[in-house]
């Protein structure tokens, strides 16, 4: 049988070193590879720099990982503000917030700035069609969806989205990357918004929106019913919460501009709770109120 070998993929670049950002970073130097993440501005790169810190800190604490092994992540690791510094890189995963004008735009600055010509594009895009990134590109053949999921280091899922231009090479290059050199676990879905996990979540988190919405139930009752009764680890309104309620109402409105189904449609409290600042964990306040790090 013929052995296919493929490019090698060393040198990977991260745009955006939030949550999820921070948490890809992480695992690609904790696997040894040549890691450079960028951020927007200094402040947001030395925050995403703690983050990444204290999540190796923590691992060490847990066993996760020796102090050797922090070490040499963080050796692996350097930062920028500088999008031309990819020019380099084999690989950009695209991690910026869930607004499709500002990945397209990404997308086609990084199509500008990254030389190698057999460069992956992968976008870390949790409801947005790939296509639609990979048509701001001259190479859309080198673009893939490459959705991990928080908290990163933890959850080893993967989702991997092949659009109809994906080049078979690429597509062979980014799924050995994925499985063998960062050993994530890869499921495959269709180009369509959502994807195979939040095409199946959204509409559950946001029935539990519309129960708490209508006062059918408080939100405690709802989350101890999903985690008592079915058993969840985490009731759907602390579980939006976490990811963010922002999000959710993005992935949402991905999810019902390209089906129109009424059950992707986002609660009108959603909306609001979206507009006055409460976001989950990330703010303070959601359906739950936190103690913001």
């Amino acid at each position: 049988m013929k052995t296919i070998t493929t490019p090698a993929i060393e040198r990977v670049g991260v745009v955006g070193c939030g949550l999820m950002g921070s948490g890809i970073a992480e695992i690609c130097a904790r696997r040894g590879l040549d890691t450079l993440v960028f951020e927007v501005d200094e402040k947001a790169l030395e925050a995403g720099r703690a983050r990444i810190e204290d999540s190796l800190r923590r691992g060490v604490a847990r066993g996760k990982l020796s102090s050797p092994e922090r070490e040499a992540a963080l050796l692996g690791l350097r930062f920028t503000t500088d999008l031309t510094d990819f020019a380099d890189r084999d690989l950009a995963i695209e991690a910026v917030p869930e607004v499709e004008e500002l990945k397209t735009r990404l997308f086609a600055e990084l199509d500008g700035v990254m030389r190698r010509r057999d460069a992956l594009f992968a976008s870390n895009t949790s409801s947005i069609p790939v296509m639609q990134l990979a048509a701001a590109t001259s190479r859309p053949g080198q673009v893939v969806g490459l959705h991990f999921f928080n908290p990163v280091p933890v959850l080893d899922l993967v989702e991997l989205i092949p659009t109809l231009a994906t080049a078979d090479a690429a597509w062979e290059r980014i799924r050995h990357f994925t499985e063998k050199t960062l050993g994530r676990h890869v499921i495959v879905s269709q180009d369509r918004a959502g994807f195979v996990v939040n095409s199946l979540l959204i509409p559950y988190l946001l029935a539990a929106v519309r129960m708490y919405e209508s006062g059918f139930a408080r939100a405690v009752d709802i989350d101890q019913g999903m985690v008592r009764g079915c058993g969840h680890p985490m009731g759907p309104l602390a579980l939006a919460d976490h990811i963010g309620l922002d999000t959710t109402l993005s992935v949402a409105e991905s999810l019902y501009t390209e089906f129109k189904e009424p059950l992707y449609a986002p609660p009108p409290l959603l909306c609001r709770m979206v507009q006055a600042g409460q976001l989950g964990r990330k703010s303070g306040r959601g359906f739950y109120e936190y103690t913001v790090r």
